[in-house]
């Protein structure tokens, strides 16, 4: 915040020439003038300004100093004492030149802007405009708050209706809390929390829960102890299923740097020791600000680390298949720029980007923004527009699976320095869309012979496109798991672990959404065992596969390059409708094409058998519609 109200005194005084002649003759005051201005050069700005009020009582009517003297003010983040102050002067000189008028009404757009007046800061702008030489209008700093201006125009004809409304006791007790996310089933509210504002107030990370009954949160406590040390321990990020906890901590025995990024898991409702997330992740300086992907596949953060766009950017880093992370890498230039970009948050469909930027075109200050995934790049950065966004700072969004409520941080200041800060929430704008509903399915994954509980990976994938949406994965001590996805049309579910076959579903026919017991049985891999191979599709009557059916097959060619020395029989079944004869003859055909596309990929052909059942072993009964297509299948048993 200082370092922005610098940067407005050096546009400010940017309008200042030198060798300038002035509206008054008075020497000694023309002397104080400039005493002034030599201390501003030394940032001494109460005695400039005292020497602006000695020069103004020798010569009411010096409106030179007046502004001098409000530039300081804003300076230092007093604008409506700056504006009372060029008010002020302009009584006193009703007859000033164009030129000082000029100036006088740009000072005004900032003093405005910084009090979140925006008409009166566009009245000024348009004012100043006509006053303020060519010059200096084709210059950055007027042309860069010509485009923000414009841009206020336009969002203040089309305001988001919402209302802001502060948490209710027992949170918001603390003198500082900030950076709220919550867990998928929003009952559990997570924050920074600091006593106060001086250096020895350390931050910790506090928990509350939502009773669904009472209508109210709990008294919010300390996470853990295991989590929260004589360090600062914050801003922080937790998987949909609440069993994965990123944070920042400072100043640790094993940091890299200032502030490093720390993981820990829950394990039997306990969180266990957190553990430094590595060089890959952290630098030298500072990495905060996490935002953890709904799968726990990717993490966002912020940093001020060499290599990116200038102050602070985004970036990020993927989990790898063996849980370690990737080297990290800057998000780029579509959504980094020279300034600050903080508080990123992803939302739970991995396909839209939250994030606080100074950099892009916005109110003042930190704004939010949206950018949503397409085709795997990051669109440009749309502003949440108003008044989500206003003059005052805005971060540490934070929007819930289900929609209804964004929760967010707000600082109170006074007298230009922070005081407060407080947890915010509203109901989020439904015309800003957010993609699919987002569906639910919990579970657990067991070996089926011991029903020991398997640490298997869970994979969402769109069958239409071939991609793969998210990936889970199962607890390795319980089995338990939480998967969180959009309600999209053809999406299968491919649940895999090395030594045993693939379970695999079909959303849609399965009816996993909002499942909330889903028992997934994998049976290791032995002779004599099969599974049915879902998501393998053909037209009616045909032995052609149809597109949608590459997502299955490249998976079973995987399971048979893992698996080198198993021998499979691929048998295909149909439904009673037809001849038997002839169903025996399209089964057949149907896995035939599947041994095709194998052979096609490099499987050796010795290791692939086939048989046609026609329609002899039935799942179900062959009496409703829904049933018979659950009898036309693939299965794969193991030779």
């Amino acid at each position: 915040m200082k370092q922005a109200l610098l940067s407005i005194l050096l546009v400010l005084t940017f309008l200042t020439v030198s060798g300038q002649t002035y509206t008054i003759i008075d020497n000694r005051a023309i002397r104080l003038h400039e005493e002034g201005d030599e201390l501003i050069q030394k940032r001494q700005y109460d005695d400039a300004i005292a020497k602006f009020k000695a020069s103004i009582n020798r010569e009411a009517n010096f409106l030179e100093s007046y502004l001098k003297w409000g530039r300081i003010l804003l300076t230092q983040g007093f604008p409506d004492q700056a504006i009372e102050v060029a008010d002020r002067g302009l009584k006193r000189n009703v007859k000033a030149p164009n030129h000082l008028l000029g100036e006088f009404a740009w000072l005004k757009v900032h003093c405005f802007l910084k009090l979140g007046d925006f008409n009166q800061a566009i009245a000024a702008f348009d004012q100043s405009e006509h006053l303020l030489n060519t010059a200096f209008q084709s210059q950055r700093p007027f042309r860069e708050m010509k485009d923000q201006i414009s841009f206020i125009r336009t969002h203040l004809d089309n305001p988001f209706v919402i209302e802001k409304e502060k948490l209710a006791d027992p949170l918001n007790q603390f003198v500082l809390q900030y950076f709220p996310v919550l867990t998928a089933d929003s009952k559990k509210l997570l924050f920074t929390k600091r006593d106060g504002l001086a250096n020895n107030e350390h931050e910790d990370i506090f928990v509350a829960y939502y009773d669904e009954e009472e209508g109210l949160w709990s008294n919010p406590r300390s996470i853990a102890n295991s989590i929260n040390t004589a360090y600062n321990e914050g801003t922080c990020t937790i998987s949909a299923d609440g069993k994965i906890l990123i944070f920042t901590s400072c100043q640790m025995p094993d940091s890299f740097g200032d502030c490093d990024l720390y993981i820990s898991y829950k394990v039997n409702e306990v969180w266990q020791k957190p553990v430094n997330m590595g060089k890959h992740v952290n630098s030298r300086v500072w990495d905060s600000q996490p935002s953890l992907s709904a799968d726990g596949s990717i993490l966002f953060f912020s940093s001020n680390r060499r290599g990116g766009f200038g102050g602070k950017d985004i970036w990020y880093t993927l989990r790898m298949p063996d849980g370690s992370w990737s080297e990290a890498k800057n998000l780029g230039a579509d959504i980094n720029t020279a300034k600050d970009e903080v508080s990123p948050f992803i939302y739970f469909n991995n396909e839209i980007l939250f994030f606080a930027s100074e950099g892009h075109l916005g109110f003042g200050g930190l704004d939010l923004f949206m950018s949503r995934v397409e085709k795997g790049v990051f669109s440009t950065p749309e502003n949440l527009g108003y008044p989500i966004n206003d003059h005052q700072d805005q971060l540490a969004l934070f929007i819930t699976a289900q929609r209804d409520y964004a929760y967010y941080t707000e600082t109170v200041f006074h007298e230009g320095k922070q005081e407060r800060s407080f947890i915010y929430r509203f109901k989020f704008p439904e015309e800003i869309y957010l993609g699919e509903k987002l569906m639910v399915t919990e579970g657990r994954v067991f070996n089926k012979s011991t029903g020991e509980p398997v640490e298997a990976k869970l994979s969402l994938v769109d069958l239409v496109s071939d991609s793969t949406m998210y990936e889970f994965r199962s607890d390795g001590r319980t089995g338990d798991f939480t998967m969180l996805y959009p309600d999209r049309p053809a999406s299968g579910l491919y649940v895999e672990k090395k030594g045993f076959l693939p379970k695999i579903y079909n959303v849609d026919r399965d009816s996993l959404a909002n499942q909330k017991n889903l028992d997934v049985e994998l049976t290791p891999v032995a002779s004599g065992e099969e599974f049915i191979f879902e998501n393998i599709f053909f037209d009616f009557d045909k032995a052609d596969l149809k597109p949608e059916s590459t997502t299955s097959l490249k998976r079973l060619i995987s399971f048979l390059q893992d698996n080198p020395n198993v021998e499979i029989m691929i048998v295909g079944h149909t439904d009673n409708v037809g001849s038997e004869p002839y169903n025996q003859e399209l089964s057949l055909r149907r896995a035939a094409s599947v041994k095709k596309y194998l052979v096609e990929n490099e499987i050796s052909d010795e290791r692939l058998q086939i048989s046609g059942k026609g329609s002899q072993v039935p799942l179900v009964s062959n009496d409703t519609a829904i049933n018979r297509a659950l009898n036309r299948r693939i299965t794969v048993s193991i030779l």
